[in-house]
C-alpha cells in the first residue's frame, strides 16, 4: 500500500471537510433518515403541526377541496353539481395522492458557497435535496428536482426510481464541486426566479415543492412564482443560513459577493446589530408572505448537523 498517497488523499479530504459535498455522503442520508417523512402528518411538536400542517395534502381519503379542472385531472372526480353551478369544471380533491411526487428545487449559486462554522451553506442544501429525494422514495412517491446555479438549470422530472434519484445526486454533486472561491462567474441576479419558474413548469399540480436555499434574491417575481405554485401544490421552504446572521463574530473576518472581497469587522456592536437586524427583516418579511400562502418555512444553519436539525423541525426524537 502507497502510504504516502494515502496521506495525501486524507489530508485532502480534511482540507475540503465541509466546504463540498461527497456522493457517498449523500447516499448516506438514505438510511440515517429512515425513521421520519415529509408528509404533512406530523406530531404535535413538529413544526408543521396545526395550521400550516392541515394545507399539506397528505394520504388517507378525507376530503381535502374543490378546485378548477386542470388539464390531466381524472374525470371521474368531477364535481358535477359545482361544475354547474359555477359553470366551470371543477374537481373534487381527496388526500389520497397514488402517484404523488416531490420536487427538491437546490440552490448551489456562488453566495450559497459560504460558511463561517462546520460546512459551507450549499453542502446543508445538497443535504437537504438528498434527504427530501430519499424520503420521497422511502414513501412510495416519485422524486424530482431543480438543480442551480448562476449560470445553470439542471431539471430532473420527478420518478420513482433509484436511478433517477442518483441522476439528482450526481448533479447536486457536480455543481457543488464547481463552487470556488477564486471563480471567474459573475452572480446572476435572475437565477432563483429562473429555477423557480422552470419548477412551476413541472409541478403543475399537486406535488410537494421543496426548496433549499438561503433566498437571496427574493423579490417580487420570486413571490409571484411561490403563490403560483402554492396554488396547486404544496411549498415547504427550507432556509439555509448561516449562523454569523444571527450570532455574529466579536473579531474581523473577509468576506466577498463573489467578485468584490472586503473585511467586515464583527467587533464593532454597531456593525453586528445591522447585520442580525438586516437578517431578521429579511427572514420575517419572506415568512408573513409564506405564512399567507400557508407554506412552511424552515430555518436550517450550516452550523449544525443538518439531520439532526430536520429531526427537530419534524418533531421527531433524536437518535
Amino acid at each position: 500500500m502507497n502510504w504516502n498517497l494515502l496521506k495525501r488523499k486524507q489530508a485532502k479530504a480534511e482540507s475540503t471537510s465541509g466546504a463540498y459535498a461527497e456522493l457517498d455522503q449523500l447516499i448516506r442520508l438514505r438510511f440515517e433518515t429512515q425513521d421520519f417523512s415529509l408528509r404533512p402528518t406530523q406530531p404535535v411538536s413538529s413544526v408543521l403541526s396545526g395550521r400550516y400542517g392541515s394545507k399539506l395534502r397528505g394520504r388517507g381519503m378525507d376530503f381535502v377541496e374543490i378546485r378548477r379542472y386542470l388539464p390531466g385531472d381524472d374525470t371521474r372526480t368531477m364535481d358535477w353539481k359545482v361544475t354547474a353551478r359555477t359553470r366551470q369544471p371543477h374537481v373534487r380533491v381527496c388526500a389520497e395522492e397514488k402517484d404523488r411526487a416531490v420536487l427538491m428545487v437546490v440552490d448551489q449559486r456562488q453566495n450559497m458557497f459560504f460558511g463561517t462554522k462546520r460546512q459551507m451553506k450549499s453542502v446543508t442544501a445538497a443535504e437537504c435535496g438528498a434527504v427530501g429525494v430519499w424520503r420521497a422514495l422511502a414513501s412510495g412517491d416519485r422524486a424530482g428536482a431543480i438543480i442551480f446555479n448562476d449560470s445553470e438549470i439542471a431539471a430532473v422530472k420527478p420518478q420513482r426510481s433509484e436511478a433517477n434519484a442518483m441522476t439528482i445526486l450526481g448533479h447536486i454533486v457536480r455543481m457543488n464541486h464547481a463552487l470556488k472561491v477564486d471563480t471567474d462567474e459573475q452572480p446572476n441576479p435572475n437565477a432563483l426566479n429562473n429555477a423557480l419558474r422552470r419548477a412551476a413548469q413541472i409541478a403543475t399540480h399537486d406535488v410537494l415543492i421543496v426548496i433549499a436555499s438561503d433566498m437571496a434574491g427574493v423579490d417580487a417575481d420570486s413571490e409571484r412564482l411561490v403563490a403560483q405554485m402554492a396554488a396547486h401544490n404544496d411549498v415547504l421552504t427550507i432556509m439555509t443560513h448561516d449562523h454569523s446572521r444571527i450570532d455574529a463574530f466579536s473579531h474581523s473576518l473577509n468576506v466577498s459577493d463573489g467578485t468584490q472581497q472586503t473585511e467586515v469587522n464583527f467587533t464593532d456592536k454597531t456593525t453586528r446589530d445591522h447585520l442580525k437586524s438586516d437578517f431578521d427583516q429579511e427572514q420575517h418579511k419572506l415568512e408573513k408572505h409564506l405564512r399567507r400562502l400557508a407554506a412552511p418555512m424552515l430555518m436550517i444553519s450550516n452550523g449544525e448537523d443538518t439531520v439532526t436539525q430536520l429531526r427537530r423541525l419534524f418533531g421527531v426524537p433524536l437518535r
